[in-house]
């Protein structure tokens, strides 16, 4: 792994997800529990960051009134507008305090749907940096973070996903698409051999005077 080509990508830590009260909070908390997906991610980034590698915030937002999208959303959408989720300017939609940017993070804009590629210019940020890595965390396991994975894979990155830094509405869920899904369009792993893989590679660096 080289740091310099790495980009970290957290996909919505927000409020209305990760916080008590958020909307949608406790159809995830249980999952977020059973992995202890928040402490991972923030041991993600600051390990990202230290590494020298880059951290990019994948936040989703809609403008009250959700007049982003179709009148008569379906699926997920559907869920998110019934609940009222993510609103522009609301604490709902605001970064969770524990992985709020920090200086050096990039933050996309112009997140409307599932997929981080679809509807941001992540891409062009990714390749203008010659980001090569794209490692994966955040919600939910089976819809974003799985939909950003696949375009990701699609566009010839190298992809790791973060197995115990992303949450879903169920165990089962969460458990099918890492078992099934995840294999097959990243290189799933935990967040601690993440960090193992950071820590080599700085090591590897400095041993031949990089």
């Amino acid at each position: 792994m080289n740091p310099t080509t790495t980009a970290l990508v957290m996909i919505e830590f927000q409020n209305d997800f990760t916080s008590h009260g958020g909307t949608l909070h406790a159809a995830v908390a249980d999952v977020m529990e059973s992995t202890h997906m928040l402490d991972h991610a923030v041991e993600a980034a600051d390990a990202t960051r230290e590494a020298g590698a880059v951290v990019v915030h994948s936040p989703i937002t809609f403008q009250p009134g959700y007049y982003e999208i179709t009148s008569h959303p379906y699926g997920i959408l559907a869920g998110v507008v019934d609940s009222s989720s993510f609103v522009k300017d609301t604490w709902g939609a605001a970064f969770d305090d524990h992985v709020t940017p920090k200086a050096g993070d990039i933050v996309l804009e112009g997140k409307r749907g599932l997929d981080a590629f679809a509807s941001t210019n992540i891409d062009f940020i990714l390749r203008s940096r010659g980001i090569q890595t794209v490692v994966l965390c955040g919600f939910l396991t089976n819809c974003c973070v799985e939909s950003t994975m696949r375009s990701a894979y699609e566009r010839g990155y190298e992809v790791i996903t973060l197995t115990d830094a992303v949450a879903a509405t169920s165990q089962a869920e969460h458990d099918n698409a890492i078992s099934y899904d995840y294999p097959m369009f990243s290189k799933p792993m935990t967040t601690a051999a993440y960090i193992d893989a950071l820590k080599g590679a700085v090591v590897a660096d400095a041993s031949r005077g990089y």
